[in-house]
């Protein structure tokens, strides 16, 4: 049992290790407001994955994996990463203060970030439908069913473990960074949120020309 536990937490750590749209948002807000928004962004990203592990859970799998569904997923996170995108090179061109203030409001956007973010992707579907749903099968030829939805929910100790450790890296490494770096980080962050999102778009449009 142990064996399967570590190795659950193995997978969720592994999987998040990959620089994508949620790594480098967490980034961009770690360096500007610290290590609480930071970790806030991976939070809302967790959230939505939790969502999608129940979905997944109660058998909505074959709706997730509809044309027409992950269609207007492609779209939405198309539109929200480009406008996070859009968002981050105009904030770099303002006055840009280094702050340590947490405040609640702050704190509640970078939370929706993270959760936009990842519920939006539809490359968290094909995980939570693919590999999770493989790991879930192969836990219930051993346990009861809700037993092997706690035993593999351990993957998000790893995706926690992999989040704290970014948020940290980020909070503590700030400190050496001057405004001037700060504005070029943030406007190469916007950029990339939009080369997601174009990424995003053309799946879309793969999507849409298989489905006519």
């Amino acid at each position: 049992m142990l064996n399967g536990f570590f190795a659950s937490i193995l997978l969720g750590l592994s999987l998040s290790i990959p620089i994508g749209p949620i790594n480098v948002e967490m980034v961009k807000r770690g360096i500007k407001y610290g290590f609480f928004h930071s970790w806030v962004v991976g939070l809302g990203g967790m959230s939505a994955d939790i969502v999608l592990m129940f979905a997944i859970f109660f058998g909505l799998a074959a709706f997730l994996t509809k044309s027409v569904v992950q269609l207007i997923m492609w779209l939405s996170g198309f539109f929200i990463l480009c406008y996070l995108g859009y968002d981050s090179i105009r904030e770099a061109f303002k006055k840009i203060e280094i702050s340590g203030e947490v405040n609640k409001e702050g704190l509640f956007k970078s939370y929706l970030s993270g959760f936009s973010i990842a519920i939006s992707n539809p490359l968290n579907i094909v995980f939570w439908v693919s590999i999770y749903g493989s790991v879930l099968a192969m836990e219930l030829n051993s346990v009861e069913k809700y037993q092997a939805l706690a035993k593999s929910s351990a993957i998000f100790l790893g995706i926690a473990l992999w989040d704290l450790t970014v948020a940290l890296s980020v909070h503590f490494g700030r400190k050496m960074i001057s405004e001037k770096w700060l504005k070029w980080l943030s406007v190469a962050a916007g950029i990339t949120l939009i080369g997601f999102g174009i990424s995003f778009a053309y799946k879309a449009f793969q999507t849409f020309l298989h489905m006519v």
